[in-house]
């Protein structure tokens, strides 16, 4: 496949990936699909609001998706210093996946907030970041004691678990995307996108 091809594809592939980010996040914020808690982000899982999703995932990928798509269609962009700006856009592109990709994970592994036992709102499941690893202790693995520890909202653990779980698969692929693309960026800066079209029979 040339390189122009395999730019096309990749930038077409993005877009899903980054509205995928984004509607995962939006959803984050309205535990079990209850809107009270978004008027007190005091209740939201402190990840939500790093906006891993919307940010990372979603803006910072949109930008590269649209350069790196159109260094793979006819017009000004697919030409060697096309190619050569897309590596940029790419490495943009990979923090910000990769920045989702961190944020999600310690959504994941932290836990959700929610209103315990105890009668307040906190992460029951919060780890320090000098502990901070993925073990069989992790309440990942006892989804027995979920509904036990978290009152409310309801299913909050599930909810969670569903959408930050997402959010780590969908960054991860555009992580891998944006890599490749910045190493097929730099064959395209060096031999072009081959997008030349055969002349037709006179």
């Amino acid at each position: 496949m040339c390189t122009g091809k395999c730019a096309k594809c990749i930038g077409a592939s993005l877009y899903p990936l980054a509205f995928g980010c984004i509607v995962a996040n939006l959803f984050l914020f309205f535990p079990n699909f209850e809107v009270e808690y978004v008027q007190d982000t005091t209740k939201l899982t402190p990840e939500v609001l790093y906006l891993g999703g919307i940010f990372g995932g979603g803006i910072m990928i949109l930008f590269p998706a649209i350069h790196i798509h159109a260094t793979g269609s006819r017009g000004c962009c697919a030409n060697r210093c096309g190619m050569f700006l897309s590596i940029a856009f790419a490495a943009v592109g990979a923090l910000g996946a990769g920045y989702c990709l961190i944020v999600s994970s310690l959504g994941l592994v932290n836990g959700p907030m929610c209103l315990t036992n105890a009668g307040n709102w906190s992460q029951p499941f919060f780890t320090d970041l000098e502990d901070l690893e993925l073990t069989e202790e992790s309440y990942l693995f006892h989804p027995d004691i979920w509904d036990s520890l978290c009152q409310k909202p309801k299913d909050v653990i599930v909810f969670n678990v569903v959408l930050f779980g997402l959010l780590i698969g969908f960054s991860g692929i555009e992580l891998v995307l944006c890599l490749l693309q910045m190493i097929n960026g730099l064959f395209g800066c060096l031999c072009g996108t081959c997008g030349k079209t055969r002349a037709g029979p006179v």
